[in-house]
């Protein structure tokens, strides 16, 4: 259950909201940021009160440029229950687990609302100005950043399998065993097509994969451990060095967005 109340705050990383019984620090575009929320966030990241404040204004610039997007409750659904399916959980299940951890569900539904704007403003913003790299700038970025290229020499799982996708949600779901095959098995990560290999080193110790259509049935792999090390080669990593690539673009693009954003900005500080 922990594990979807992480998601839920990968979804969105809002800053805590904190009383403002310290008072206004500052006030960005019409909107206060407090001493109290400056201190929560020095806290909960570990960083610096100027690294903080940082934070904080870019948060305020962020939300004065999304006031115009809007998100339907049909596209808010559908994020839920990606959200839900993704930890083999009914939406009622999520509601429980959300309410023993102290959230109400319409508290969570204006997260992913929010981070649904995020994502949005994010796309229209920032990713749209990033260029397609050369192969050569991936190269050299792979030839920078080897240490992040390594990946298990296998993995060990448990692959269970039925004759429909619904059989096998349905067992995600409850882990009732009736009508699913189940076997162990190991696979070599050289073996692996990309986008299965991806997958799997994305899914933690112990969870399970979604269904994959494999022709005559379906399958979900549970990881059990990830063994061994090895260097992926430029053609092997191919992907992943553009997707790094790309991410380290977009980081640099959206800190200087908001930075021409702050010269036009509406900045007074209190205190």
């Amino acid at each position: 259950m922990k594990k979807l109340i992480l998601l839920g705050c990968l979804a969105l990383f809002t800053f805590t909201q904190a009383k403002m019984v310290d008072g206004i620090a500052m006030v960005v575009n019409g909107e206060a940021v407090t001493t109290s929320e400056i201190r929560a966030v020095q806290q909960q990241m570990g960083v610096s009160k100027t690294k903080a404040v940082d934070l904080l204004v870019q948060d305020r610039l962020q939300k004065s440029a999304m006031k115009k997007i809007k998100v339907p409750e049909t596209e808010v659904d559908t994020k839920i229950a990606q959200i839900a399916a993704q930890n083999n959980l009914t939406i009622p299940k999520m509601q429980k687990a959300l309410k023993q951890q102290g959230i109400s569900w319409r508290k969570y539904r204006k997260t992913i609302r929010e981070s649904i704007k995020k994502q949005k403003f994010y796309r229209e913003k920032v990713a749209a100005t990033v260029r397609k790299p050369s192969e050569d700038e991936l190269k050299i970025f792979y030839e920078n950043h080897k240490k992040e290229f390594i990946i298990p020499t296998s993995i060990s799982m448990i692959e269970y399998s039925a004759p429909s996708e619904q059989a096998l949600k349905n067992f995600l779901q409850t882990k009732k065993k009736k009508g699913i095959k189940s076997r162990s098995v190991k696979k070599s990560t050289s073996n692996l097509n990309p986008a299965l290999l991806g997958t799997l080193l994305q899914t933690q110790n112990g969870s399970f994969t979604r269904p994959f259509n494999a022709g005559d049935r379906y399958i979900s792999y549970k990881v059990i451990s990830k063994n061994g090390q090895k260097s992926m080669s430029f053609d092997e990593a191919k992907g992943a060095v553009a997707g790094k690539w790309r991410q380290q673009q977009q980081g640099q693009a959206l800190k200087d967005y908001f930075e021409k954003m702050k010269t036009n900005a509406d900045i007074r500080v209190i205190r």
